[in-house]
């Protein structure tokens, strides 16, 4: 009898990782969700059962190295994890907030950076032995570029950016693939707060779609849309006073 494919989402009680969650969702399908409101994570894992897949959840956070790891390991000794998709993720406030406010600084970079690698890391011996499985890593359009309304976030996001690029070339001799996410303004709670003009504003079951394709095809970097990516690759292009000035006249986000 054929094993289900197992998959691993942090995140997953509400915007994309719930989204992506219910994407994921079908028969022969286990999915391993964690968040922090067990609430909304168990409504996610029963959406995702009435889909056909198996659903189980778990409330550890991210940032608990020990205890995540020990979850994870448990599962994959149960079940064999074929996926892990480190979602998990906050943004900041104002500028000068996410710049200057230590504990809110302090915990974007545990739940975006370490949380990252509390966990991607335990698997990643088990995924070399077993000379399989896919790594999923959520970075940002903000990983392209530092952008001035979010200089904590962007830092933890360009981090994510570099891990994944390290990793992919690293491992792909042993039969690892890594692939990073590269979302622009998605409608979510995160992006519910923002007072401001998102330009192309994308549904979060669409950009969800748009990041399940881009797993199944195991490609190396799911960006979209494609106007917010060819719009930091032209920031990036240009001389850094220009690009400079451009980003100054950006809106700030609402303190949190």
């Amino acid at each position: 009898m054929a094993k289900d494919k197992v998959i691993l989402i942090t995140g997953a009680s509400s915007g994309i990782g719930r989204a992506l969650a219910l994407a994921l969702a079908a028969p022969e399908t286990t999915l391993l969700l964690t968040g922090r409101n067990a609430a909304k994570l168990d409504e996610t894992a029963r959406l995702c059962r009435a889909k056909g897949a198996t659903a189980e959840t778990s409330v550890i956070p991210v940032t608990d190295r020990a205890a995540f790891e020990k979850q994870v390991l448990d599962w994959d000794n149960a079940r064999g994890i074929d996926v892990v998709i480190a979602n998990a993720g906050v943004s900041g406030g104002t500028s000068m907030d996410d710049a200057q406010n230590e504990a809110q600084l302090r915990e974007i970079f545990d739940i975006n950076l370490t949380g990252t690698f509390n966990t991607v890391n335990p698997l990643i011996p088990r995924f070399q032995t077993r000379k399989s499985g896919h790594i999923v890593l959520m970075s940002s359009m903000a990983g392209f570029r530092g952008m001035p309304n979010a200089p904590a976030y962007s830092t933890s996001k360009v981090a994510v950016r570099a891990y994944g690029d390290a990793l992919r070339p690293l491992l792909k001799k042993d039969g690892v693939t890594v692939s990073t996410i590269f979302p622009g303004f998605i409608k979510t709670p995160m992006t519910d707060v923002n007072n401001f003009k998102m330009p192309f504003l994308m549904d979060v079951d669409k950009a969800a779609e748009i990041i399940k394709r881009g797993i199944d095809g195991k490609k190396a970097a799911i960006a979209f849309p494609w106007q917010m990516h060819a719009f930091c690759w032209l920031l990036g292009a240009l001389p850094r006073r220009l690009g400079d000035w451009i980003l100054s006249h950006a809106p700030q986000k609402p303190p949190r």
